[in-house]
């Protein structure tokens, strides 16, 4: 089985994103996926920029990230995700990554925000993907669950198993209700996690913390799923380490990938 395998820039956040591509692609990852230096309010031509930045690293930059100011009310969070949607579209990005709401009191408009630009992202070839990150996506459960509620096509689930992990401090594992969720799934996060005395902590290399990923990714496969993958965290200090850490994990995930069915 082969799938698209990318790499998010937080790995490489404490260098620019020009030296981030190139050690991404360096790995043997195909795609980029930003997670700064692009927000609502950036130019056409910032965008422009860093989509070069990537090619220029021989990488896509296929997946964005998406954050929308649900705190100010539901109009400037509607102008600010079309905003971001046209980035998307500027940036070559089949992919907004979005995180949901920290506050249980603001699902109802987030789910209302969802409804209003998911037309506007499918309209403009682009997905977007919540995935768990506490609050109103906390499990698998209330993923679905909003998943349900928004109720479009352009609107789907980024899998993270680390943070069902973390955000639940080990009370779901990814491995429960991966099965359940897999046909929702458009995108993929591959992120570990371990809980050090009680307190969970994703900042390790995937494979080496509590994350069973032959059978989430497996089971993933078999409920429909065909990627794109990216990784977000891995272990180290030093630029060497981290970079080994991520060409470690490419070679890890591809191996899994390798021995599973067309």
């Amino acid at each position: 089985m082969e799938l698209t395998l990318g790499c998010t820039t937080r790995p490489f956040r404490d260098v620019s994103f020009a030296e981030a591509c190139r050690r991404i692609a360096a790995a043997g990852y195909t795609d980029v996926a930003v997670f700064s230096g692009i927000a609502a309010d950036s130019s056409r031509e910032d965008v422009l920029a860093m989509r070069q930045v990537a090619l220029d690293a021989g990488l896509v930059p296929s997946m964005l990230l998406a954050r929308a100011p649900l705190d100010l009310g539901l109009e400037p969070a509607i102008a600010a995700y079309r905003q971001l949607i046209e980035h998307a579209v500027t940036l070559g990005a089949s992919w907004l990554l979005d995180l949901g709401a920290g506050q249980e009191m603001l699902r109802d408009r987030y789910v209302s925000l969802m409804r209003q630009v998911a037309p506007d992202a499918q309209q403009a070839g682009v997905g977007i993907s919540v995935k768990p990150h506490g609050g109103i996506t906390r499990t698998t459960a209330d993923l679905m669950a909003l998943h349900k509620a928004v109720g479009h096509q352009a609107f789907g689930i980024c899998y993270d198993p680390g943070n069902i992990i973390y955000y639940t401090q080990g009370a779901e594992r990814p491995e429960d209700n991966i099965s359940r969720v897999a046909p929702l799934v458009t995108t993929g996060i591959i992120k570990d996690c371990v809980l050090r005395g009680g307190v969970p902590d994703v900042m390790i290399t995937p494979g080496e913390g509590w994350v069973d990923f032959h059978v989430v990714l497996s089971s993933l496969v078999e409920g429909g799923f065909r990627g794109p993958l990216y990784l977000e965290c891995v272990d180290g200090e030093t630029i060497d380490e981290i970079d080994r850490n991520v060409q470690g994990t490419w070679q890890y995930v591809a191996e899994i990938l390798a021995r599973m069915p067309e």
